[in-house]
């Protein structure tokens, strides 16, 4: 039992070196993964478990978005366990928000799917955001308008436009993710667009795109000439 402390310990011990010295990138998603769980299980080898939990959540992106009561399915992972993976996804989220506020949003696109991605793309259940931007089309506000069943949200045009008209909004972005994987827009998604277009039209309040983010990609219906 002593050795096999000793060894986890020199193991980890490289870990750590070897984070430290190249930011990260010389270690592959496991050994992160591995890691990070050796700060909350810290008497324990964690790494067939960082291997199970990638196993079960298709990847690394999968398990930091993974909802935490299916994180707790997979044996081993406790409490603390499943708040580091937690903590690790919402810094991750902070970052990427950070560096969309930073400039106009369309003049930051790839940063704004960045963030969108890792948001939304793996959640079980369909969810609606409203992006609102100013005058200058800097983000003043992301708002999670609806939550849904496993494969429908509802969405109401009074609400998204009176919402708009609260914050004091001079365009917005629709945001919603398909669980399916699949970004293609629905004729759902396309009529309720233009219905909000239309109802934004009347108060000056401009749609810029909807955007449809799933595990298979996304799709924006105005680059798909659907506005």
């Amino acid at each position: 039992m002593a050795g096999s402390v000793e060894d986890n310990a020199g193991h980890r011990a490289r870990l750590r070196q070897r984070l430290l010295g190249t930011g990260g990138d010389a270690l592959l998603d496991h050994e992160l993964v591995e890691y990070l769980l050796t700060l909350a299980i810290p008497r324990r080898d964690t790494k067939s478990l960082a291997k199970a939990l990638l196993r079960e959540f298709g990847g690394l992106a999968g398990l930091l978005t993974a909802d935490s009561d299916a994180i707790q399915r997979v044996p081993g992972m406790g409490e603390s366990a499943i708040a580091a993976v937690k903590i690790a996804h919402v810094a991750a989220i902070r970052l990427l928000r950070a560096e969309v506020a930073e400039r106009p949003v369309l003049s930051n696109w790839q940063a704004l799917l960045d963030y969108l991605r890792a948001e939304m793309a793996h959640s079980p259940i369909e969810r609606v955001r409203v992006l609102h931007l100013n005058t200058r089309n800097m983000l003043i506000r992301d708002e999670l308008m609806s939550e849904g069943s496993i494969d429908q949200a509802a969405v109401y045009v009074r609400e998204v436009i009176r919402r708009a008209i609260d914050i004091g909004s001079a365009a917005i972005i629709l945001v919603h993710n398909h669980p399916s994987g699949d970004p293609s827009p629905s004729r759902a998604d396309i009529d309720i667009t233009r219905a909000i277009i239309e109802a934004g039209k009347r108060l000056e309040i401009a749609v810029h795109d909807h955007i449809i983010i799933g595990t298979q990609g996304h799709s924006s219906l105005r680059a798909m000439g659907l506005l």
